[in-house]
């Protein structure tokens, strides 16, 4: 019975991939393509834990527990757990090679400087993020253009968007095999952008904002071009998110809420608490 269990979560977690992926009732672009991608893996880490806390003793159901998927479920949260620790390790590694770089003030934000001639912009860390800006930046950009960077930067801060992708990206790594994973999480890191967007025009003109965009996808381009094997700028750019520079620049004189971060809808999410109901029923 456990293993059916385990099926059904399967089949389920690939149709909401599969269904919201193509529908949106309704729905924003923020709640599609979090539900998308939040709900399968966490059903799955859901009936996992259900299927270790039953055992592999006793029945379900009338139907006998088998030893075979309680050691698939142990080898799935073992594997998640791995996963956390490996990209907790490598957060925590970031986190200290920054801490060597030197700080300035720049337009009354602490910003550590990366000695790097790539125009590179960012916020590091877990609940409280550091700002890192590079050489490359401060030399492109001039001093109107750089506090609308900055106030793109703030806004990351603000809605601690390096703690919560900490926690969608280990949600990506245990679902790596699941459908549409990297396409969801690029549609989430497209939204994210747009939503730090939106949150900075509120301080600067959105004109210089998108002019900034441009200027800062030209130069790294420029950079590329002539450095095509560069390791820097494998490191540092996101190539989906610059495909998709447009949409960005769109979106800062788009007013449709359709685009817009209204919270999470979370009675949706709660949903894949349902296979901890099934423990009960074993005996």
């Amino acid at each position: 019975m456990h293993l059916v269990m385990i099926f059904l979560a399967l089949v389920v977690a690939i149709g909401i991939r599969l269904i919201f992926s193509l529908y949106s009732y309704g729905l924003s672009c923020w709640q599609r393509s979090l539900l998308a991608f939040m709900a399968p893996p966490l059903l799955l880490l859901m009936t996992a834990i259900a299927v270790i806390f039953m055992g592999y003793h006793g029945e379900m159901l009338g139907f006998q527990a088998s030893l075979f998927s309680y050691l698939l479920a142990v080898f799935f949260l073992l594997f998640s757990f791995i996963r956390g620790l490996e990209i907790t390790f490598q957060g925590c590694s970031s986190l200290q090679k920054i801490k060597s770089y030197p700080q300035k003030n720049i337009y009354n934000s602490q910003a550590r400087i990366l000695e790097t001639d790539l125009p590179y912009s960012a916020q590091v860390g877990f609940w409280d993020s550091e700002l890192i800006i590079s050489n490359g930046i401060l030399s492109t950009l001039d001093n109107e253009h750089l506090k609308a960077v900055i106030a793109h930067e703030q806004a990351h801060a603000y809605y601690h968007d390096t703690f919560w992708f900490f926690w969608l990206g280990w949600l990506k790594r245990i679902s790596f095999w699941l459908p549409k994973t990297n396409k969801l999480w690029q549609d989430l890191l497209l939204l994210r952008e747009i939503r730090a967007d939106q949150k900075a025009v509120q301080k600067v003109d959105p004109l210089i904002l998108a002019e900034s965009l441009l200027i800062i996808a030209q130069e790294i381009n420029k950079i590329v071009r002539e450095n095509p094997l560069g390791i820097v700028a494998v490191g540092f750019h996101d190539l989906d998110l610059e495909n998709r520079l447009e949409e960005r620049i769109n979106a800062l004189f788009d007013e449709s809420d359709y685009i817009s971060f209204k919270g999470i809808e979370w009675c949706p999410v709660l949903i894949t608490l349902l296979p901890l109901v099934s423990i009960p029923f074993h005996c």
